[in-house]
């Protein structure tokens, strides 16, 4: 179930200890059979009185228990899977690693390796990932699990009662598998508090040892209903903020950034999404649709940079999730970052004022009056150039900006107003007709 490399040898202890894994399950199948039995024949063939009820109460306890043992299987059979050789480490390589005589060389090395590797986690001194026991580069948010003798992609934990590793690719499953135990014991305790309460009065129809079977199923029912709603609870607050069991005591940490619990959030319902999928038509089946590879994850970091307001196109958007948290350095695939905006902004600037980014001292920066005035400034321009103080009175206005020289017409309307009177109220040209 993991990297066949480094699986641990077959020997009469370790088959002991393989076989002694499976005890947990074996208690798991033992008592969901016997419910089967309490149930089925004793409290519903043989004790009810209704045929209609006890019709219905067969169809959905089947119906419960089919979905309950069914995410229960694929929770146990999905294998950890495999991680690709592009992250393992040669031997020469490693025998460098080991042999390096500072952390900074073993960070270099480590960083040279994975230089094309999707990886944004670090270690505590800044460094690569990196398992002494695999070999191999860590991806992202996976772990090494002792039991299972490999390197586990999203690794969550290791879970005794379903004796494999709750990972990426059954992650899903497992959460399935926590929600319908739950609904298959509620469902139980519930049909059968009518028979638990006629047992105490003594007016129960069964006798013998089946009426001990039913009193058995609902205390059964019960214990095992208190104990699944806190851990279904904490793991659906876990996909909620897209974190894992280990992330909750240990935050990743990223090399921008550094530890952040938060480092994965895209949002209640885009963290739904990535580990139930976007069809809704498989999120409650015990079928594959998590989003992604497993090796790589989009980060609050990556949400950030995107506009969009819907939580699909916000999760597509973020692309190559290689590039999230990430810096300059060539080893971390980073997203070549956007040069910052120096301009200085006047708020206030008035609206008489030209200004120009990229103004050279020789340069002549003229304010361009509309065909009729070509002719007249431009000889205002030659006369204001031989040092005449007539046309320079009668110029432009002239201001310098930065060593440029800007000419501005003040010129209103076609012609200068003569005789017009302001306090009788004469005419201003129309604004179409301003030079400027």
């Amino acid at each position: 179930m993991g990297n066949d490399d480094h699986r641990r040898r077959k020997t009469p202890c370790g088959f002991c200890m393989a076989v002694f894994k499976w005890i947990p399950v074996l208690f798991i199948t033992a008592v969901i059979a016997w419910s089967y039995y309490a149930y089925v024949v004793e409290l519903c063939i043989r004790n009810s009185q209704n045929g209609i009820a006890m019709i219905f109460m067969l169809l959905f306890y089947h119906l419960f228990l089919t979905l309950f043992m069914w995410s229960y299987w694929r929770t146990i059979m999905t294998s950890v899977g495999r991680i690709p050789d592009q992250w393992r480490i040669p031997d020469e390589e490693v025998s460098r690693l080991f042999r390096a005589d500072s952390p900074e060389t073993q960070k270099r090395i480590l960083n040279n390796f994975a230089r094309d590797l999707p990886v944004t986690n670090r270690t505590m001194n800044g460094s690569v990932r990196f398992c002494e026991k695999c070999k191999i580069i860590k991806p992202d948010r996976a772990h090494h699990c002792s039991v299972c003798s490999c390197c586990v992609l999203k690794m969550d934990h290791h879970c005794p009662w379903v004796n494999n590793c709750v990972n990426f690719y059954n992650y899903k499953y497992f959460v399935l598998f926590l929600g319908y135990a739950l609904v298959y014991c509620l469902y139980v305790a519930f049909t059968s508090l009518h028979d638990f309460v006629e047992f105490w009065k003594g007016q129960l129809n069964a006798s013998g040892m089946g009426r001990f079977h039913i009193l058995f199923l609902f205390f059964i029912a019960i214990m095992f209903a208190i104990s699944l709603v806190s851990l279904f609870g904490y793991h659906i607050y876990l996909v909620l903020v897209n974190r894992t069991t280990l992330e909750s005591f240990r935050a990743p940490i990223f090399r921008v950034g550094g530890p952040d619990k938060n480092g994965y959030n895209l949002g209640r319902y885009a963290n739904f999404c990535e580990v139930f999928g976007d069809d809704w038509q498989y999120w409650f089946l015990p079928v594959f649709s998590s989003r992604g590879d497993g090796y790589s994850y989009p980060t609050s970091s990556d949400q950030s940079r995107v506009s969009t307001t819907s939580p699909v196109q916000r999760y597509d958007a973020m692309g190559d999730t290689a590039t999230s948290r990430l810096d300059g350095n060539p080893t971390d695939k980073l997203i070549g970052a956007s040069p910052l905006d120096t301009t200085n902004h006047h708020h206030n600037q008035s609206p008489h004022q030209v200004r120009s980014t990229s103004v050279q001292p020789t340069q002549l920066l003229q304010v361009q009056p509309s065909s009729p005035y070509q002719d007249e400034l431009n000889g205002r321009q030659e006369q204001l150039a031989n040092g005449s103080t007539a046309a320079a009175r009668s110029s432009p206005a002239e201001c310098v900006v930065n060593g440029a020289a800007v000419y501005i017409d003040m010129t209103i309307g076609d012609h200068p107003l003569k005789g017009a009177d302001p306090a009788k109220g004469s005419p201003r040209p129309a604004n179409g007709d301003l030079p400027v």
